[in-house]
């Protein structure tokens, strides 16, 4: 497809819409404003709900009273972005990305307010209700960094998703920083310390709100459908995929998703339960504020770096490598005991290695799949990746409960053992770009 021979619609009187060429010039233009207001609306949206992620497990464990249950906040917020994301993709496919990255940081808002109550009125299932109602502002998230692919270049394709994933970093390092800030809100408004990061989270939604409503025109998947009309009208009839071509696609699509989920669900049940081995070895919240950050760093900072390298060596080559710097990080997590810094190189090299498989495996789907399909198979990456979090953060819940952080390690070396089969499928070693 070239830029040349895409088109635009212009409005009729109700008889069809004429159309006329884009200029070439247009389309680098629109993914450059693209990417900046992605990159600004995810800054923003990283802000909240990385505040809120860091407190999730410490608040409802104090709420409740049981240790059990702080795995529930990771679950529950995983719960959320794996229920929103198939809806959201199909509004997406319908409306454009913009109705529904809007429509899902305006839930998040309501589930920041919903989490406020719950911790208010000491009742442990509203706050974690209000978590996961929250928790589709991770599934907005997702939808973004997909977002930014839909106008790039194929070769193009794994930095710019990058580049939306790294700006995460900015709001989802400072956030786990705001517990001390969010402790005097909370005392202002008579609710438990820790719930006043929530409210930090409200206004970053409601910022993202604004962002995407005003700044994401044209909507990028919508004008992708635009561009690529005449080269669609223009292609051979022959050109089609065989039965068998598509069903080698299908099954190197579905292993791409297993390969998302795995690295989510490592990611997640070793994440999910730092707060609480630290707090249990006494460390204090600034210690585990500051570990947490040390984390999402390594989730996103690094991120360009495999967007490059996923568009120069190949995605798969830079999915093995995650999987190597996650074992390594599985092996400092098993050592770590009461060692907090064999905990914050455990957790920054979970984040490294979770940035490098997701960012080529996202690249890796989105290759796989044509324009036309991509919504569908991204929302269901989107959901199978969020479902895998959200059953490793009740799993590390159970497992650390009846035994220690070594353990859970163990457990996610298990895991990792799988994807790393899935990455040896011989149809993800070429990927075609549609």
């Amino acid at each position: 497809m070239t830029q040349s021979a895409a088109v635009r619609p212009e409005p009729s009187n109700g008889g069809g819409a004429k159309r006329q060429p884009l200029p070439r010039e247009l389309g680098g233009k629109l993914q450059r404003r693209t990417l900046l207001v992605l990159s600004s609306a995810t800054i923003l949206g990283g802000l909240g709900f990385g505040a809120s992620a860091s407190v999730g497990a410490l608040l409802l464990a104090e709420v409740s009273g049981q240790d059990a249950i702080s795995g529930l906040a990771a679950a529950m917020s995983n719960a959320g972005a794996a229920a929103a994301g198939i809806p959201l993709a199909r509004i997406a496919a319908r409306k454009g990305r913009r109705t529904a990255v809007v429509l899902g940081s305006s839930v998040a808002m309501l589930g920041a307010l919903v989490a406020i109550f719950g911790a208010a009125i000491w009742q442990w299932w509203v706050l974690a209700l209000g978590i996961g109602i929250l928790g589709v502002a991770a599934a907005v998230q997702l939808l973004s960094r997909f977002a930014a692919t839909d106008l790039a270049l194929p070769q193009n394709r794994a930095r710019d998703l990058s580049l939306v994933v790294w700006s995460i970093t900015v709001g989802a390092v400072v956030g786990p920083n705001l517990m001390v800030p969010g402790s005097v809100v909370g005392g202002w408004l008579g609710v438990p310390p820790l719930a006043g990061v929530f409210v930090f989270t409200f206004f970053a939604q409601l910022a993202a709100v604004l962002v995407n409503y005003f700044g994401l025109r044209p909507d990028p998947l919508l004008t992708a459908r635009e561009l690529q009309a005449a080269a669609v009208a223009a292609r051979p009839a022959d050109a089609r995929e065989t039965t068998e071509e598509a069903s080698a696609s299908r099954r190197a699509k579905v292993l791409t998703i297993v390969i998302i989920g795995t690295a989510q669900a490592i990611m997640v049940g070793l994440m999910a339960m730092t707060p609480l081995h630290l707090k249990h070895h006494g460390g204090s919240d600034a210690l585990v504020g500051f570990t947490l950050s040390l984390h999402i760093a390594g989730m996103y900072a690094l991120s360009p770096i495999f967007g490059i390298l996923a568009g120069r060596i190949g995605r798969l080559r830079v999915i093995i490598g995650g999987w190597v710097i996650l074992l390594v990080a599985i092996y400092f997590a098993y050592l770590a005991g009461e060692q907090s810094l064999y905990v914050q190189v455990a957790m920054t090299l979970v984040g490294v290695g979770w940035s490098a498989v997701t960012v080529a495996g996202a690249a890796l789907l989105t290759d796989l799949t044509s324009l036309a399909e991509r919504p569908k198979w991204q929302g269901r990456a989107d959901t199978l990746m969020s479902a895998s979090g959200a059953a490793a953060g009740v799993l590390a819940g159970i497992v650390f409960a009846m035994s220690d952080f070594s353990i859970l390690a163990l457990v996610a070396l298990a895991v990792l053992a799988l994807g790393a089969i899935a990455s040896m499928y011989p149809k993800l070693r070429v990927a075609r770009a549609h």
